[in-house]
């Protein structure tokens, strides 16, 4: 199983959209997906229709410190070959990071949570959402994952506090790996790249500074554009893939660059498509009528 978190510590960077459309890929490539919601604000728990909701969600899984199916909320998209199901961030009236903040186990409490049998046993990937920002609930996301994903806009305040920001948070995490709580590598994703000299500029900057960031963020390959269809997916509340599947121009669709993403991140599935075909024959056309699913990651 691997354990995905969306970090950053900045707001407004693309987090949820990322989380919510990456899921959604991975589950239509046949993976068994659990998305989690740990913005005490939520919003990936709204972005995608519920079929089924669970009774319990965040607030259960973190003060009791386990996963159960009533804690599972599940999402409806029709013809997934995988599955895509939440726990939701039920906006408890006590509030998580105060609750965690003066735990022994505060690191670890999330990461022991996603080793109940009804996430091993049930699922392949798990993505993690988190507001931006430092607190005792976005540590505990980011010491449970397997590796980091962080978004970073092309301009100069969000590239700024890229640097500055990451390194801080990296710094405050590695202090709790004493009790065993390990910190995965991080990613940098660029997103939202406009077609513009300054955006290329900020880009290029970023990745430049890798050195500066003492080798612990890898800038990755695959370059978000920032097209419309990305916003107009969301308000349909359908996965951006499905939504935005062939593009005229220079600016590559969204089906491209999420498949893209996925093999970057997920090498084993290179080569895997979305199986579904959407009322046409485009699937296959792509190849994907070869590789319907993947199988099972572990």
């Amino acid at each position: 199983m691997i354990k995905i978190a969306i970090v950053s510590t900045k707001g407004g960077v693309g987090k949820t959209t990322l989380a919510a459309n990456l899921g959604a890929l991975l589950a239509d490539m046949g993976l068994r997906v659990l998305l989690i919601d740990a913005d005490e604000k939520p919003s990936l728990s709204k972005f995608f229709p519920i079929r089924r909701r669970a009774v319990h969600g965040l607030a259960y899984v973190v003060t009791k410190g386990m996963v159960t199916a009533d804690g599972i909320s599940v999402i409806d998209l029709p013809h997934l070959p995988g599955t895509l199901d939440i726990v939701i961030s039920d906006s408890p009236e006590i509030n998580l990071s105060d609750w965690l903040y003066n735990r022994i186990d505060q690191a670890v409490r999330l990461k022991m949570a996603l080793r109940s049998p009804d996430v091993v046993d049930n699922y392949d990937c798990v993505i993690m959402d988190s507001h931006g920002g430092a607190g005792a609930i976005e540590d505990a996301v980011a010491l449970a994952a397997d590796f980091l994903i962080s978004p970073v806009r092309p301009d100069v305040l969000s590239g700024s506090e890229f640097m500055d920001g990451t390194l801080k948070m990296l710094e405050r995490l590695e202090s709790s790996t004493a009790i065993g709580a390990g910190l995965g590598p991080m990613k940098a994703v660029i997103n939202c790249l406009r077609r513009s000299n300054n955006s290329r500029m900020v880009a290029d900057t970023i990745r430049q500074n890798f050195i500066l960031m003492q080798g612990k963020v890898t800038v990755l390959d695959t370059v978000i554009p920032n097209a419309n269809a990305y916003q107009a997916a969301a308000t349909e509340q359908i996965p951006v893939h499905r939504y935005d599947r062939h593009r005229s121009g220079a600016t590559p669709c969204a089906y491209d660059v999420m498949h893209q993403l996925a093999w970057e991140l997920i090498p084993s599935l290179n080569g895997v498509y979305a199986g579904h075909v959407y009322g046409d024959e485009e699937a296959s056309d792509r190849g994907g009528g070869e590789e319907e699913g993947a199988s099972h990651v572990g």
